[in-house]
C-alpha cells in the first residue's frame, strides 16, 4: 500500500522532534522503561470499551470509521526510552523490512475488527528495517517514546515510537 506524501512528511517530523528530545539528555539501557498497555491510559479507564470486549467475528466487524473515542493520552512517558510488547500492522517498507508500522495490543486490530482507541495504538517508525515474518507478528520495541496525534487509513493513533531496536518477542 503506497504511503501519503503528509504520511512521510509527518513521519519526518516525529522523529526530528523525538531525535531533538534525545539530544538532551542521552539515554541509558538502564533507564529503559518496560511498558503495558494500560500504562497507555489515564487513570481509571478500561483498555477496550465494552462493545469490544467479547469476540467479534471477522464477517460482521465494523471499518476503521467504528473505532471508539479515546479517553485522552499520557504524556508522562514524553521523551523516555521505553521497552513495549504488540503486534505489527506494517505500514511503509524497505526493501523487504517494514520502516513504519503501528504497533497494536491484540492480534487483528485495525484490520479484522474495529481499532481500539487511539491511545491503545502506537505508530512505530526505525531507520533499520526490521524484517518481518507477516501481519501480526508478537514483537518488542525499545526506543524513544511520545504522544503524536497521527490518522491513517486504518486508524487513529495517540502515541509515536522511535525505535532504536525491534525484536521477535519471546
Amino acid at each position: 500500500m503506497p504511503v501519503p506524501n503528509w504520511f512521510l512528511t509527518r513521519r519526518r517530523m516525529m522523529v526530528s522532534a523525538l531525535a531533538l528530545a534525545a539530544v538532551s539528555g542521552p539515554a541509558q539501557a538502564s533507564n529503559v522503561i518496560d511498558l503495558a498497555w494500560e500504562d497507555l491510559l489515564p487513570e481509571d479507564t478500561q483498555s477496550l470499551p465494552p462493545s469490544l470486549q467479547g469476540v467479534v467475528p471477522h464477517d460482521e466487524s465494523a471499518t476503521a470509521a467504528g473505532q471508539p473515542m479515546s479517553t485522552g493520552v499520557r504524556t508522562d512517558y514524553n521523551g523516555e526510552i521505553v521497552r513495549l510488547a504488540g503486534f505489527i500492522i506494517p505500514i511503509d517498507y524497505s526493501g523487504t523490512g517494514v520502516t513504519a508500522f503501528i504497533l497494536v495490543p491484540y492480534v487483528g486490530a485495525c484490520i479484522h475488527v474495529p481499532p481500539p482507541p487511539s491511545n491503545q495504538l502506537v505508530l512505530v517508525t526505525t531507520d533499520k528495517p526490521y524484517e518481518n515474518d507477516g501481519l501480526f507478528e508478537p514483537v518488542v520495541v525499545t526506543g524513544m517514546f511520545g504522544t503524536a496525534q497521527t490518522s491513517t487509513q486504518l486508524a487513529d493513533i495517540g502515541y509515536a515510537l522511535s525505535a532504536d531496536k525491534v525484536e521477535p518477542y519471546r
